[in-house]
């Protein structure tokens, strides 16, 4: 995709002038860790490497995805790897109550992708309607996050079963209902099962954290701000990219790192993805992908002590996160030029 020509001043510069400055200084050699094996959820961050973003701006990234054999949050404040795509919040929270010195820097997901999934045409259409079944499945990390979340809205315990992470009991059981992402479980289940299943997205019910954050360590904001504000503005550029541009040979990039994804998952998930607004939605539109609030900060908090999860005063809010490296409307731009 060719960007516009025009130079910029400052740190905080457009996506698209971030992509067109040639490369003239040194490269800083960055790991970014993933929560997870290579998926299209990731799909800006490898964009930026294949098309070159992050070595315009002076950056040379190296992807190192997770896995159920590879945990990569204690590398992150080991300081074997920079940056992390952590999952929502409430890992930033527990690094806060441990006094770990981590610290997001934006959010990539303006909606958490956690949804539940009910058979069509059991009456399962609605929030309120999920309450009356007898089979929730939920894993354990699901059980001490949101479950508890889920509880203030009405759930009860006596429906909680254990997910295992194999779908086989929700597609036996046409009354049940069983945790999922909203672009992975879906597809999984029109594949599997042969229907679409109904998706009810936790956070079009309240649940207002943000999800797929860049996480990194306090260290590094403070000494490298420079450095994170270009890792920051260049995955920003990767994900209007593969969002509204061509990710062909990202996609390929993905399959290559995980085998296991197929062309017709990437197709369904990234329309998904779009569908249900997960990472061009809400204060996105007008700041730009990454925005993040303190407002939105507070009530997730607020909500995250409400349900049992967080204590009053067990650790200052402010130290989680910091909005100084988005907001800015970068790639609003290459957007716009893109027709979207």
């Amino acid at each position: 995709m060719i960007l516009t020509r025009r130079r910029f001043a400052q740190v905080g510069a457009s996506v698209a002038t971030i992509a067109a400055v040639p490369y003239v200084q040194a490269q800083e050699k960055l790991v970014f860790g993933l929560n997870w094996k290579a998926d299209p959820s990731h799909g800006g961050y490898f964009q930026s490497v294949v098309d070159g973003t992050y070595r315009r701006a002076g950056l040379d990234v190296e992807i190192q995805q997770g896995g159920p054999q590879m945990n990569t949050r204690p590398l992150l404040a080991a300081g074997k790897i920079d940056f992390l795509m952590t999952g929502n919040m409430l890992h930033l929270f527990d690094n806060a109550k441990q006094r770990v010195p981590t610290v997001a820097v934006g959010a990539i997901f303006q909606k958490d992708p956690q949804c539940m999934i009910a058979h069509p045409g059991q009456g399962m259409d609605t929030w309120e309607s999920l309450k009356r079944s007898k089979t929730v499945y939920v894993s354990k990390d699901g059980q001490f996050s949101f479950w508890q979340w889920m509880k203030t809205q009405g759930f009860r315990d006596e429906q909680l079963k254990p997910f295992n992470y194999s779908m086989s009991q929700f597609l036996a059981d046409k009354g049940a209902v069983q945790q999922g992402y909203a672009f992975g479980e879906p597809v999984k289940v029109e594949a599997a099962g042969g229907f679409r299943p109904v998706v009810h997205l936790l956070s079009d019910q309240g649940w207002s954290t943000y999800s797929s954050l860049i996480e990194t360590r306090r260290e590094l904001v403070d000494k490298k701000a420079e450095v994170v504000q270009k890792f920051v503005d260049a995955s920003i550029a990767g994900w209007y990219n593969y969002l509204y541009g061509d990710g062909t040979r990202t996609n390929e990039s993905i399959k290559k790192m995980n085998p296991d994804i197929t062309d017709d998952y990437i197709t369904k998930s990234m329309q998904l993805v779009r569908q249900f607004g997960i990472i061009d939605s809400g204060d996105a539109l007008t700041r730009g992908i990454g925005a993040m609030s303190d407002e939105r900060m507070r009530d997730f908090f607020n909500k995250t002590i409400a349900s049992g999860l967080v204590k009053a005063g067990e650790f200052d809010l402010a130290t989680t996160y910091t909005t100084r490296f988005v907001n800015k409307g970068v790639g609003l731009d290459v957007k716009k030029r893109l027709g979207r």
